[in-house]
């Protein structure tokens, strides 16, 4: 093997928001301390960070000690914001968001880990970037962002902006950034302290597929299914989606009724309703305004749909979903 150059510590600062995963920030951080005990020698240098250098609670309870952002001097090389939670938890003052900027304007690396791209966004630095987001926090950063368009990718590498899923998925991106720095080698010993033996490539799927989440393999189905799920603020009507697969709106109820077991029109609902329910949780939209974010004409005819399918008023569910905060990703 190579000799090791340790000439230069990398410094690796890390953002808590609170109600961080701490399944990602486990993910982002461990590869760095592996990679320290697989040289024998210090590589990687771990900051942990908060806005106001006070410790922060992640959303299992454990509670992170941590230096002011505001603090933070020369010699970071990357800083990453790991926020899981709601938007509740994302919000950051404008002196952290000053602290960002000033650090991009050094040369420091900048990335966001679960929903970390949304703070990212909301201090101007993802402005002509290709970046990604965890796929439950996509519609919110989509309501609030709507000229930015993140991908459905487990992590992006664009140049200084660094950004991931979330979960597990910094698990990949550490490997490359380790790959990229001690080679690929080295990265894959580290890879294997963890038993992290299938290294997933950036564009892979965050998600199941269609296909294993909706239960069919049917090519026009599944091209159809997709289809809702990108259009669930515009619907399109049964002629349009038979079309787009290329089957008769005849056929197209047959295959719905016969591979799902149910109608055109209840599985679009159903996926329209999931997608609001997220809404309601996550972002400050009004009921109106979830309700027209999701196709329905009013929000009287939302709010009936919403109680059929879930057993409660969409104000009910936003009442005990604020009670209860999401868990983080």
């Amino acid at each position: 093997m190579a000799a090791i150059d340790v000439k230069n510590i990398q410094r690796i600062g890390f953002l808590l928001a609170p109600n961080f995963a701490l399944m990602s920030f486990a993910s982002a951080t461990e590869p760095f301390r592996a990679a320290n005990l697989v040289a024998g020698t210090e590589l990687y240098e771990i900051a942990t960070l908060s806005t106001d250098g006070k410790a922060v609670t992640s959303s299992s309870g454990l509670s992170v000690e941590c230096h002011d952002i505001s603090a933070l001097g020369d010699g970071c090389h990357i800083l990453f914001v790991c926020a899981g939670g709601g938007p509740q938890d994302w919000h950051m003052t404008e002196r952290t968001y000053g602290a960002l900027r000033r650090l991009a304007r050094q040369g420091v690396r900048i990335g966001g880990i679960s929903s970390g791209a949304y703070v990212l966004a909301a201090a101007g630095l993802m402005e002509n970037r290709d970046f990604t987001i965890h796929w439950e926090h996509a519609p919110v950063f989509r309501e609030a962002f709507s000229h930015l368009s993140p991908r459905q990718a487990r992590y992006v590498i664009d140049g200084d902006r660094l950004t991931c899923a979330g979960g597990v998925a910094p698990l990949d991106m550490m490997h490359a950034l380790i790959a990229e720095r001690m080679g690929s080698h080295f990265a894959r010993r580290v890879s294997d302290w963890y038993l992290h033996a299938v290294i997933s490539e950036p564009e892979a799927p965050q998600r199941g597929s269609s296909a294993e989440r909706f239960g069919t393999h049917h090519p026009a189905l599944l091209t159809v299914i997709e289809k809702m799920d990108a259009t669930v603020e515009n619907p399109l009507d049964r002629t349009s989606m038979a079309k787009l697969a290329g089957v008769s709106v005849r056929h197209l109820d047959r295959l719905f009724a016969t591979h799902l077991k149910t109608g055109f029109l209840d599985t679009y609902r159903a996926i329209r309703l999931k997608h609001a329910r997220r809404l309601l949780e996550q972002s400050p939209l009004s009921i109106s305004e979830v309700a027209f974010a999701t196709g329905f004409s009013s929000a009287g005819h939302f709010s009936g749909s919403f109680k059929n399918a879930f057993g409660v008023t969409p104000k009910a569910a936003r009442k005990k979903l604020s009670s209860a905060k999401s868990p983080g990703i």
